[in-house]
């Protein structure tokens, strides 16, 4: 019997597994799937915990619900030897012939002096469950002050919700009434509101008109939370009544720990293959890879079928096929039920235009409108449904995997 082990079930590793688990002959192979977590967790709905518009029983299910067919594995992995093949868990080990990580990333808090002295205190996250729930109970009845959004450095998850982040906040101190009594700050390594040029001057503009103060070229190097200051490693401070961080994002902390992983715990990854740079018969997918695009959750779905169907070739004897064109489609939420909405590759930065379909959408590329929103908002129904068992989304446009999203930009 051979051997498929995924670390990692969330979004990547379920997908694949799903997905593998239809193609290969069961009497052929065993497929394990390891994760330290029994709740599959829909980490794009921590965003909206803070505002209450979502609970974390919303964003929560277990597993299980995804993973037929496979022996799923409950327990922490402790180390990955790719030389002998082996992973090491907690409470046994498990040989391979085929690996896929999918271990994601996580907030390292405490790689900011400082931070930890004063966490969920005046200073919180919503990159975490606990941390976007502590966030709605702090800030709930909030009548006035400084909220302050820092982004510590990149790589994030999903590099646009801090921008939904903010905006959602516009919308939700002005819904309370109070808006005009409390300063929103959005304080970014970032040359300005987002990476890519088009998309950072209108997000930036969103900014302005919602009253949003930009503070770019911020690396933050430590925390006060005495003086309830930030300050950058040149000596600029920003106050703060309550800091909102997203800190550090670094990979798993076993891959470190196994000498595999770059310094930050990410996997050297072929970016149109998603084959190891560096081991044999591994494949990385989702947050866990190098790749130079979003970590989030489209582009481990659209991550999923390329590691399926290179992986399937190699054990067929060919050689994987170099698809991956870096694709990312992401929501932005703005508040007042209306979003944006990006889409890019490798090579193409998000520009105007509409989608799926040119010219007739119903999305809006780079644009503001209801429909964007209500996408965004139906997306949750459709991950759980139909990307984590396998299927296709709703006029997913398969055009684009072929690196040909410039035919649909301004159309």
């Amino acid at each position: 019997m051979k051997k498929l082990v995924i670390l990692g079930a969330g979004a990547g590793g379920t997908m694949v597994a799903t997905k593998m688990r239809e193609k290969l002959d069961p009497k052929e192979w065993e497929i394990t799937v390891i994760d330290r977590d029994w709740k599959h967790h829909y980490q794009a709905g921590w965003l909206f915990v803070p505002f209450g518009i979502y609970t974390l029983d919303d964003c929560e299910k277990p597993k299980a619900d995804f993973l037929h067919g496979v022996n799923f594995v409950q327990d922490t992995i402790q180390n990955l030897d790719p030389e002998k093949k082996v992973v090491t868990c907690k409470e046994g080990k498990y040989e391979y012939d085929w690996i896929v990580v999918g271990t994601g990333c996580r907030i390292v808090p405490d790689e900011i002096d400082g931070m930890m002295d004063d966490w969920r205190g005046d200073i919180h996250d919503f990159y975490t469950p606990d941390g976007a729930e502590a966030l709605f109970k702090k800030w709930k009845y909030m009548k006035k002050g400084r909220v302050v959004l820092n982004i510590a450095e990149m790589p994030i998850k999903c590099p646009v919700a801090p921008l939904e982040f903010v905006y959602l906040a516009d919308w939700f101190f002005t819904v309370n009434g109070v808006r005009d009594n409390i300063e929103i700050d959005l304080v970014t390594p970032l040359t300005g509101a987002f990476t890519k040029p088009v998309a950072a001057e209108i997000l930036g503009r969103v900014c302005k008109e919602k009253n949003i103060n930009v503070v770019p070229n911020f690396n933050i190097d430590n925390v006060d939370p005495g003086k309830k200051v930030i300050e950058d490693v040149m000596g600029e401070q920003v106050p703060y009544d309550l800091l909102v961080s997203i800190p550090p994002n670094f990979g798993a902390q076993f891959l470190m720990d196994s000498e595999i992983s770059d310094p930050m715990g990410y996997m050297d990854t072929e970016k149109h293959t998603l084959k190891s740079a560096q081991y044999e018969n591994m494949y990385i997918i989702g947050d866990a890879t190098n790749c130079p695009t979003s970590k989030a959750g489209s582009v481990a779905h659209y991550e999923a079928d390329i590691v399926v169907d290179n992986m399937l070739r190699e054990m067929d004897g060919e050689e994987p096929r170099p698809d991956y064109d870096g694709h990312s489609t992401c929501f932005i939420v703005s508040g007042y039920e209306k979003a944006y909405l990006i889409d890019f590759n490798y090579d193409v930065e998000p520009l105007p235009g509409k989608y799926p379909f040119p010219g007739l959408g119903p999305f809006a590329l780079l644009g503001e409108n209801h429909q964007n929103y209500w996408g965004k908002m139906m997306f949750k129904w459709a991950y759980f449904n139909l990307m984590l068992k396998g299927h296709e989304l709703p006029l997913e446009p398969q055009m684009f995997m072929a690196g040909k999203m410039r035919h649909m930009a301004g159309k």
